[in-house]
């Protein structure tokens, strides 16, 4: 366990910092990496690192980050795989939304293949389509639990309204959507989530890269630390609420060390309070 402590989902005790596997893709999140060997070599330091908890979709590639995490991890002893389906794929950088029930029950077959799982522990819908009720597509993720191929459901890229939905039909044991220390638009979410007992998977914990850029009080709290800006991102994400599970996503071994260093690092009430006046002066994140 690392400094940064755990948290059970369901029933699955995991440390609270993570490794997101998008960024292990090819450009626009497409295609393989130009360096395969190099991607199951990061995968493999995160776990040596002590990382149990790996999310992924079957949109990232697509197909190719399960592949990867296959080649990588399989079989999987002590790690919790997280993977989403409800979007696919028509070019890099091009994402389509798809919550019919069929192609949720054809996701999640080529999810179980390619990662070499029999039951997945956590499985996501990925975005809510518009042109199907939200109703429609749990029911075929519903179906999926009962018959024993996925052990926990969970929703990314919702509203407070669209989880009150699914929690009426469903445990749902994890959200996953945008938040930073300076993309705050889901301050009351992680708050209910942190009131239920769900998991809150902030994607994008870096603020898209803007964490790591110049911004006032991220640069004084780091310099305090001898940290980066993105270090105190992730540490501000730990301190946020105990409901939080950061998943920084990178390409890069010497990025995933620094990251991982995040869980490390304790931020006094004093600094907490400056990083929340800098949210309130950072433009939107959206």
């Amino acid at each position: 366990m690392s400094a940064a402590g755990t948290i059970t989902i369901g029933e699955l005790e995991v440390d609270r910092l993570g490794y997101g596997a998008m960024r292990i893709t090819g450009p626009g999140i497409w295609g393989p990496p130009a360096d395969e060997d190099g991607a199951v070599a990061l995968l493999r330091r995160a776990v040596e690192l002590g990382v149990d908890f790996i999310d992924t979709a079957d949109s990232y590639g697509p197909n190719v980050s399960e592949e990867l995490i296959a080649r990588a991890l399989h079989p999987y002893d002590g790690i919790v795989i997280a993977t989403k389906g409800g979007l696919t794929r028509s070019g890099p950088g091009v994402w389509n939304r798809d919550g019919r029930p069929e192609h949720l029950r054809e996701a999640l077959e080529g999810s179980l293949r390619r990662l070499r799982l029999e039951r997945i522990d956590l499985y996501q819908l990925h975005r809510i389509d518009p042109n199907v009720p939200l109703e429609s597509s749990l029911e075929a993720l519903i179906e999926a639990r009962a018959a024993g191929t996925i052990r926990h459901i969970g929703l990314s890229n919702v509203s407070m309204a669209e989880l009150d939905v699914a929690c009426e039909m469903v445990e749902i044991v994890s959200v996953q959507n945008r938040y930073s220390v300076l993309d705050r638009e889901d301050d009351a979410l992680v708050a209910a989530c942190e009131e239920r007992g769900i998991a809150y998977i902030p994607w994008f914990p870096l603020a898209a890269g803007r964490a790591g850029e110049s911004v006032e009080a991220l640069d004084g709290v780091a310099a305090a630390h001898g940290a980066s800006n993105g270090q105190v991102a992730l540490a501000w994400l730990l301190a946020r609420s105990p409901a939080i599970v950061p998943i920084p996503g990178t390409s890069r071994i010497d990025h995933l060390e620094e990251n991982l260093a995040a869980g490390e690092l304790a931020l006094s009430p004093q600094e907490l309070r400056e990083l929340d006046r800098a949210a309130s002066a950072a433009p939107p994140g959206r």
